[in-house]
């Protein structure tokens, strides 16, 4: 990731320079006009994320920087959960912004490529990775860019309505562009998020959950 090219070319336009090279944002392009019909029950979806609010830091007015929002399948519910604070919510594929802008959701929504692109400096209080990092290229480069996005004492939750056992099965069976996206294992997220300047606070893995939880030193 490299902050000057960032500067130099801006966040939309280095989007569009690279995306070319990563597969990824075809197959999501193409997938995206019939992503919510594959999504199956969007109101069951939003309810078990509500069972977890406890154990997030998602509360009114704390600024959210959504990544992978895809056709903003959750964005709604985030944008209810931090009002009167606007979430920006920001994916790589064009095509899934595109069908998430039509929905009228309160939110500013941004192409951006977390593993090329450095999102504003310290200015968001929790970034939320929604059944999404697997699909990041560059892990540990999309680590760095969300550190660099946190607030001192921001957090990051990484949150997948299944365990990283069938997540990874699925990519495999899919196979193409997504073949090879994986979670890391459990055991690795404390050596990768302290190479990023991120603390890691806990990780559960089962078959109906997975959860990461990490923090930005204060």
């Amino acid at each position: 990731m490299n902050s000057a090219n960032s500067a130099a070319c801006g966040l939309s336009g280095c989007a569009r320079a690279h995306h070319h090279h990563d597969p990824r944002v075809g197959f999501f392009d193409q997938h995206a006009p019939r992503w919510d019909r594959l999504a199956l029950d969007i109101p069951a979806m939003h309810r078990r994320l509500d069972a977890l609010r406890e154990r997030l830091t998602l509360r009114p007015g704390r600024r959210v920087l959504e990544l992978g929002c895809g056709t903003g399948l959750i964005t709604t519910w985030l944008a209810d959960v931090v009002r009167p604070a606007r979430v920006v919510a920001a994916d790589f594929s064009p095509a899934m912004l595109e069908q998430a802008r039509a929905k009228n959701i309160d939110a500013e929504f941004r192409l951006l490529d977390i593993c090329r692109e450095l999102p504003e400096a310290e200015e968001y209080d929790v970034v939320f990775c929604f059944q999404c990092f697997p699909h990041f290229r560059d892990q540990a480069g999309a680590l760095r860019g969300i550190a660099h996005a946190l607030k001192p004492g921001g957090r990051l939750h990484v949150v997948h309505l299944v365990g990283s056992r069938q997540i990874n099965h699925f990519h495999r069976g899919v196979g193409g562009a997504v073949g090879d996206d994986v979670l890391p294992e459990a055991n690795a997220w404390p050596a990768l998020l302290a190479q990023a300047g991120l603390r890691f606070l806990e990780v559960e893995d089962r078959e109906d959950l997975f959860l990461l939880q990490a923090e930005k030193p204060s």
